[in-house]
Formats: C-alpha cells, sequence, structure tokens
C-alpha cells in the first residue's frame, strides 16, 4: 500500500541581506545593500504598506531637512522621491541663520509611497517579500553569537550572511484610543507579534515605547475662510542636490493655521479621566518633543491657545492632518474638541486619532555602525532603535546598509561622526546616551551646527558616498568642480579691492552702509560680511563677477559672512577629534581601574566606548572619570 509523505515542507532560501520592515528604514536599508552589489530580501507585514507615511504628510523640517539632505549627499533615495511628490515646499527660520534653515515638503502621501515602491521593485538585486519575520537563526560564538538568517510565520527559511531589523513601531503594537485598545500596526496594519519573543531569547533587551498620531478631517467640512492661509515658497529648493529648482517646480497647495481655544480645553479637561494617557491604560513612554493636545492642556494649563495646522494628505483625497492635534482621547470627545475650533465647526473626522505602542530595543546595544555588540552581523535601524520620525529612521537604515555591506566586503564599517553631520549626531547619541523616551533630532543637539549646515551636506558627504560606491563618477566630478569654483571666487573676492569712488560709496549708500573713505578700499569680501549687504547685492558693482550656480554663490556667501564663525567651530572640532583618536581598547576591564566611580564602571562596561570623547558623552561618566581613563591610556602606552 503506497502512503503519503506527510513531512512539512518550507521555503529554504539564500541571500547576502535580510532586511526586516520595509518602512523609510528598510527601504534606504535595503537599497542600498542591492545598489552595492548584494542579493537582498526585503521583509513587509504588507507590501502595501511599503514607504508608509502613518503620520504627518511631509519630510523634513527642524533638523530634520538636514537629515534628508546627508542622505542624499550619500546616496540615499528619500530626498529624490520626495523632490518628485511634494505639493508644498517651505523653507523654514528664514529670519534666523544658515545654520537652522531647515527645508521642509508637504508630500502627496500615495505618490510617495507608489514612487518609492517603484524604486524598489525596479532596483537589480532586491527582491520584495510579503510576509511576517518571527525568530532569528543564531549561532553561539562563546560569549556572543553570530547571525545565520530570519524564519517567517509560514516556516520559510532565509539564510543571510547580514539581517538588518527596521521593525518600525509594529513589534507587538498595539493603537489606543479612548477605552478601545486593539492590537494593529498603524493605519490598522497587521502587528508583528512574534518577533519580540526571539529577540529576547537572543539576549536584546526590549523596552515599550509610544507614540500617537492626530485625527484626518474630511476638507469638504472645513471652513478655510476662518483660517490663515499658509503658501508654500516661490523659490523651491530641492531636497536633493542632483535636481535643480526648475526640475521641480509645480502649483503648490495650501496648508492652514488654526488656535485651539479655551472651549477646547475645557472638553479635554473634563474627559481627562478617559485618555489612557492620564488612566494608566498606555505603559509606553511617549515622545517629550511630540506631546499629544491633553498633554499640552494639562503641563500648560496658563496657556490659552497652541497652533494647530492644517495639512493636505495629497492632491487626490480630501483628508486633512491636524499637526499639533495628536490624541488618544475616545472618538466621541475628539469630534467634540475639534468642532470647537476657528474653521470646523462642521466638521467629520476620516481617521480618528490614537496612540499606538511598540516593543523596540535599548540602542546602547549597538556599535557606532548600529551592528549589535554580541550579535555579529545583525543590525538595527530607524524607531526600534528608540528613535522617532521618517528621517531619523531612513538615515538610519541607509547607515545601517552601507555598514552590512562594506562588512560583507571585508572593510571597515562607515561612521560620521558629530563634527561631520546630523547623522553623526543622532547615531551617536542612539548608542552612547540611554534614551527614555522615542528620540527626535534638533539643531540644538549638534555642537557644531554652523559647519554641519543642509546646504552644504554634499561637500561634507558626497566624497564618502563615493567612496563607499553609492555616489557614481558624474556626480562625484561635478562636486569636484563644485569646490573648485567655490575656492576661486572667494580668493577672487579677497583680493578685489573696492576703492573710494563714487560708483562703491552711492552703492553703499543705497543699502545704508557705511561709505568708504578717501584711502580706505575694502576688499569685496570685506563688505560681503556688513550685515546689511551680501553676495548678490554686490553684483551691482563687481563687473568682473562670473556666472556661477546658485548653489556655488550661496556657499561663497555663507563661507565668507560668517568666516570668524566658522574658524572659530572649526578649532572647536579639531579639540573634539582629539579626543575620538583616543581609542580604548574593547577588551578593557574597568572594574580594574582605581578611581573610577561604580556608576562609571557600570556604565562604561555596559557601553563599551570606543574612544575617550564618546566616554565622555555617557550619561554617569563625569570628568573626573575620564581623567582616571586618561592616565590609564598612557600607562597602557608606556609598557
Amino acid at each position: 500500500m503506497e502512503t503519503k509523505n506527510t513531512e512539512k515542507k518550507h521555503i529554504t532560501e539564500y541571500c547576502d541581506v535580510v532586511v526586516v520592515g520595509a518602512g523609510h528604514a528598510g527601504c534606504e536599508a535595503a537599497l542600498a545593500c542591492a545598489r552595492l552589489g548584494f542579493n537582498t530580501v526585503v521583509f513587509t507585514v504588507s507590501v502595501d504598506s511599503i514607504a508608509l507615511m502613518p503620520c504627518n504628510p511631509n519630510i523634513g523640517g527642524s533638523s530634520k531637512g538636514h537629515l534628508v539632505c546627508e542622505l542624499d549627499a550619500l546616496g540615499g533615495e528619500m530626498g529624490k522621491c520626495i523632490d518628485k511628490t511634494f505639493i508644498q515646499s517651505k523653507m523654514l527660520n528664514k529670519s534666523k541663520g544658515p545654520a537652522v534653515h531647515s527645508l521642509r515638503a508637504q508630500a502627496d502621501k500615495q505618490n510617495y509611497i507608489s514612487e518609492m515602491r517603484r524604486v524598489l521593485e525596479n532596483t537589480e538585486n532586491l527582491r520584495i517579500k510579503q510576509a511576517e519575520v518571527t525568530e532569528l537563526i543564531t549561532e553561539d560564538r562563546g560569549n556572543s553569537k553570530i547571525i545565520r538568517g530570519v524564519k517567517t510565520s509560514s516556516g520559510a527559511v532565509y539564510f543571510a550572511k547580514k539581517v538588518i531589523l527596521c521593525t518600525g513601531v509594529y513589534l507587538k503594537a498595539r493603537c489606543i484610543y479612548g477605552e478601545v485598545s486593539e492590537y494593529t500596526g498603524p493605519n490598522g496594519l497587521r502587528a508583528a507579534n512574534q518577533l519580540t519573543q526571539s529577540l529576547i531569547e537572543n539576549g536584546i533587551t526590549v523596552r515599550r515605547f509610544k507614540t500617537g498620531t492626530p485625527a484626518r478631517v474630511d476638507g469638504r467640512t472645513i471652513d478655510y475662510s476662518e483660517m490663515e492661509e499658509q503658501k508654500g515658497d516661490d523659490f523651491i529648493r530641492p531636497f536633493s542636490f542632483t535636481n535643480e529648482p526648475q526640475d521641480i517646480e509645480r502649483e503648490q497647495v495650501s496648508c492652514w493655521l488654526t488656535y485651539t481655544n479655551e472651549n477646547t480645553h475645557k472638553i479635554i479637561r473634563d474627559n481627562i479621566d478617559r485618555s489612557p494617557l492620564f488612566s494608566g491604560e498606555i505603559v509606553g513612554t511617549g515622545p517629550r518633543y511630540c506631546p499629544s493636545i491633553e498633554d499640552k492642556v494639562v503641563k500648560f494649563p496658563d496657556k490659552e491657545r497652541h497652533q494647530i495646522f492644517v495639512e493636505p494628505e495629497g492632491y487626490y483625497t480630501n483628508e486633512m492632518y491636524l499637526s499639533g492635534m495628536s490624541s488618544s482621547l475616545p472618538e466621541d470627545v475628539q469630534l467634540d474638541m475639534i468642532r470647537t475650533m476657528p474653521g470646523f465647526s462642521h466638521a467629520e473626522i476620516v481617521r480618528h486619532a490614537y496612540a499606538i505602542e511598540y516593543d523596540c530595543i535599548d540602542a546602547t546595544e549597538l556599535n557606532n555602525t548600529l551592528e549589535f555588540k554580541n550579535i555579529e552581523g545583525l543590525y538595527s535601524a530607524g524607531q526600534i532603535n528608540g528613535s522617532s520620525g521618517y528621517e531619523e529612521a531612513a538615515v538610519q537604515g541607509l547607515m545601517a546598509g552601507i555598514n552590512a555591506s562594506l562588512s560583507l566586503k571585508g572593510k571597515e564599517g562607515l561612521v560620521i561622526d558629530r563634527s561631520e553631520g546630523y547623522i553623526g549626531v543622532l547615531i551617536d547619541d542612539l548608542v552612547t546616551k540611554e534614551t527614555s523616551e522615542p528620540y527626535r533630532m534638533m539643531t540644538s543637539r549638534a555642537e557644531y551646527r554652523l559647519l554641519l549646515r543642509q546646504d552644504n551636506a554634499d561637500l561634507r558627504l558626497t566624497e564618502k558616498g563615493h567612496d563607499v560606491g553609492l555616489i557614481d563618477d558624474d556626480r562625484y566630478n561635478k562636486l569636484i568642480v563644485k569646490k573648485d569654483l567655490i575656492e576661486k571666487e572667494i580668493k577672487r573676492l579677497e583680493e578685489t579691492i573696492a576703492g573710494c569712488n563714487d560708483l562703491i560709496n552711492d552703492f553703499l549708500k543705497k543699502y545704508g552702509s557705511a561709505e568708504l573713505k578717501e584711502g580706505a578700499g575694502q576688499s569685496y569680501s570685506e563688505l560681503i560680511k556688513r550685515p546689511e549687504l551680501n553676495y548678490e547685492l554686490l553684483k551691482e558693482i563687481d563687473s568682473e563677477r562670473p556666472e556661477l550656480p546658485w548653489r556655488v554663490r550661496e556657499q561663497v556667501n555663507i563661507e565668507i559672512k560668517y568666516k570668524g564663525y566658522i574658524e572659530r567651530q572649526k578649532q572647536q572640532v579639531e579639540h573634539f577629534k582629539k579626543l575620538e583618536r583616543k581609542k580604548i581598547s574593547p577588551d578593557i576591564v574597568y572594574e580594574d581601574l582605581k578611581g573610577l566611580r561604580i556608576e562609571a564602571v557600570q556604565k562604561l562596561s555596559k557601553i563599551r566606548p570606543e574612544n575617550i570623547g564618546q566616554a565622555g558623552r555617557i550619561s554617569g561618566v563625569s570628568p573626573a572619570d575620564i581623567s582616571v581613563l586618561l592616565v590609564y591610556l598612557e600607562q597602557m602606552k608606556k609598557k
């Protein structure tokens, strides 16, 4: 009698890199690995969630614009994608200095998702798989482990040399508003409920964080005449250095500004006991710098109103995003409080606001390459690392993808330090400082922000992208030409003297600037340094001025105008670099160092800093502890 073979069969595949998750971190990680020549598989719980924007409909903003420009300078995709799909573009903080100028673009969410998905689907060496990854496959190596691949919920096994975790907010995700609690991911997508246990079994510390999103309102039910219109800029600056303003010109869509009021606040206060934030229903730690509206009302009782920006979600939808009104209050309370605001008396909610809890890791368990210290070949990027925001996720994904690829090539990883980019500040903060809440990038976190402007991201980082292999020769050669043009023009302006004559003095008088006296000429560069003048204005008297691209002219003006401040920051960077060059052996036993405080021993043993500079940034490590470490390093040199 013939018997049937009842043995279960599962797919077994081999690849170079597995990326778990296809959000903003996963997209950049997968693209980097595939573009660098490695057979890459990216997993997502739903192909429809690739590059999903479940919260705000914009890319960039204060400090986040810097991250996107740096990502583009290294060869990432986000800047190109938003340049193709924005519906409004605006430079923030224009009244302040160039260090804090930050580009922000409102996105057409569906177009953004479609464009990024199109790029992934048409990238060589890259495959997309819709499946839930439930288990890490690791092999013990004494006191540590090495990654071997992943297993999916169907039992399929994908063996890989490198694995990058980009799980976003999906790990054991729970959405909560009022008395409603649902174990789903954002926008009703399924959660990933099994991988957390595998992380724990592999010795990875898991924490619980929380974020939230505002309601979306039907734009047809809003009276825009009661609100302030917020238009985009006339000059549209691209995020990507590969684009010119004329390449991306299009008709822009307005945003709108309204405010909460005392009636709004009264409804919130009267129903605060129904908020899961205050009832104890939510246990995850939320972001301090992006509080819910109920948080703001409770913590700032004297504030009579709060700004609410009303932002369109795309060209072809009526959904409007209420930026500044994140909430987890019950749906009836949400509707009541929204209808108290000017322009919203007849508003209808399309999607209710909710809070979302999710599992994430302690990023201090990562090296600054974003590889786990105790699991060789396993990398982690994005919100799983305790950060918040699309842009923070994307740059981590890019760096994890680059470093996984470099490791496969047998090369040293790429680490951008705090003096080289906002990316360096972000990653260093995550892996060095124990963040107790979702981390958000801010310009104030960057010590050398005058050097780390978004306008010069290509000058700082594109050479690194070229060295890695993500920037082609043509783009790199254009950068070399740009640098040469900047240097030559600055030199010309330093050597060109404006004498005391009617042309010069009439020009100075026109712009309210002090006239030159007989025999007291000044170089054109000195004139540019005057607050009321700039490089563009000098065109009126500079007959020898060459025709230069706008990006070159911008750099010339900034480099001259802020020369003194820039030189001062460069000196500070040199001091910083000296400390970064003082390497600490990974085998050091901190318990054996006499003079270290107990807290310092514990923190240093856990984080295992790579150099003195990083050690000094660890919370709980004092200057006295650093002195002990420096003495120890000097003693070791003499042995």
